[in-house]
């Protein structure tokens, strides 16, 4: 079987993760808290530009991979991070609304592999030891939605799930009840 990037788990991990990443870069911090909290998968976190945040109560989008649209609210920790982004950024330079809103050193839009880098540091970092990817934000925000509201079905809705078998196995679910079920059965 194939190693399948992972769930963090943890809350003390993420926040761990969020620490190293907002040290070392207001950019990676937000792209982190934002696929932690909107459960975007990270080609569409990357596809924003300004204008489709800045000052903004709810976002809309077209997801690449599956072309629907999507709407949602922005909850207040991703407000006020994305508008303290926004400050900074302006002070180095002038921003333009339909201009990308993560970029890197030469002004491009970021890409996957550059994200994956910065997640994989900061997992490293701090000693967490699963398989991490840039899905790892989608799956956490997915394990931890479930966690908090047992509700299967809106998840799969969110996430865009064909069925909530496919949501479960996705957060990693089953193998949690597995796992669970086994260290919990002696004879």
């Amino acid at each position: 079987m194939k190693n399948l990037v992972e769930p963090i788990r943890n809350k003390s991990d993420i926040e761990a993760i969020e620490y190293v990443l907002k040290r070392n870069s207001a950019r990676n911090h937000l792209i982190f808290v934002f696929g932690l909290n909107t459960g975007l998968r990270v080609s569409d976190i990357l596809g924003l530009n300004i204008d489709d945040v800045k000052n903004k109560n709810y976002i809309e989008i077209h997801e690449k991979k599956t072309g629907k649209y999507k709407k949602f609210p922005l909850n207040n920790k991703l407000k006020k991070l994305i508008k303290n982004y926004l400050i900074k950024r302006a002070e180095n330079y002038t921003i333009l609304k339909e201009e990308p809103l993560f970029v890197g050193k030469k002004h491009y839009r970021l890409d996957r592999s550059q994200v994956y880098r910065f997640l994989n540091k900061a997992c490293i970092e701090i000693g967490l030891k699963i398989n991490v990817g840039t899905h790892t934000m989608r799956k956490s925000f997915g394990y931890h939605f479930y966690q908090k509201y047992k509700d299967v079905a809106l998840l799969q809705k969110i996430l865009n799930h064909s069925n909530p078998s496919i949501t479960l196995r996705y957060i990693g679910i089953d193998q949690d009840e597995i796992d669970c079920s086994y260290k919990n059965f002696e004879l």
